[in-house]
């Protein structure tokens, strides 16, 4: 594993260019030839992914705040020349034709709110690094008398922007649990709905195993009736068969006498 003050930097600009590199592709060759929904959800990863790309931005100026002096302006130079790439992005995501469907005035608010966040953010980390710079003339300000202003100063900065990007990762959990919360609450009425559901099918099963009896039950009998039927035909034909012998047993004597 790479120690040097600059691997993490590094990381994070490659994963800087590989994001915006994407965003490239999507706001150059894929929105071009896209309508519709099509358009609207590439639309929608180019707004994610400026997200990511501004996190790494900010990655980098914390990892920035730990290297030493000798290095660190050059590294400034290339955190402000990838800030200005992501803004100019930006901007192209917000100014994109005007007749790319009411979807991309969603993209325009939010890539305003962007640009809003990241001056709000900014305003918010010079107040607290000048308070924090401002607390070199008191004494109490470090625990170590003879520690070195500039990397006192320097860890405080780095604090402050690990704070920073702590909270945002504290309000992308939160995002994330209310989400959850919103997901366990739909699924938790689809199984209500399933087991209104079941409890229908089984009251329906049940009806039908009644309909077999009854149905079993009137099949039987009916097969008595056709039995007696028979049997009572068998009867009646026997009884005409004896009438007949009778009569030609009377006719015959008849005719002897």
């Amino acid at each position: 594993m790479d120690n040097s003050p600059t691997a993490l930097f590094d990381s994070y600009e490659q994963d800087f260019k590989t994001i915006i590199d994407s965003i490239r592709e999507k706001l150059e060759v894929e929105a071009g030839a896209q309508k519709g929904e099509q358009r609207k959800a590439t639309l929608r990863r180019v707004e994610m992914e400026l997200d990511e790309a501004d996190e790494m931005v900010s990655q980098m100026e914390v990892e920035i705040q730990g290297m030493p002096q000798s290095i660190k302006s050059k590294y400034q130079i290339r955190v402000k020349s990838s800030k200005g790439e992501l803004t100019k992005w930006k901007k192209q995501a917000v100014g994109r034709p005007s007749h790319v469907r009411p979807g991309q005035d969603i993209l325009t608010l939010r890539c305003t709110l962007f640009r809003y966040n990241d001056t709000q953010k900014d305003l918010h980390l010079a107040n607290s690094r000048s308070e924090l710079l401002s607390s070199r003339s008191n004494p109490i300000a470090s625990d170590d008398p003879y520690a070195d202003s500039d990397d006192v100063n320097s860890q405080r900065a780095r604090l402050l922007q690990g704070t920073q990007s702590l909270a945002d990762s504290t309000r992308r959990l939160e995002d994330s649990q209310r989400i959850a919360i919103e997901t366990e609450g739909v699924g938790a009425d689809i199984l209500r709905t399933l087991r209104q559901q079941r409890g229908t099918i089984e009251h329906a099963v049940e009806q039908l195993g009644q309909a077999d009896t009854s149905i079993d039950r009137a099949s039987g009998t009916l097969k008595g009736m056709v039995r007696r039927m028979y049997q009572q035909k068998y009867v009646t034909v026997g009884i005409i068969v004896v009438l007949i012998l009778l009569i030609l047993i009377i006719l015959y004597e008849k005719l002897i006498a």
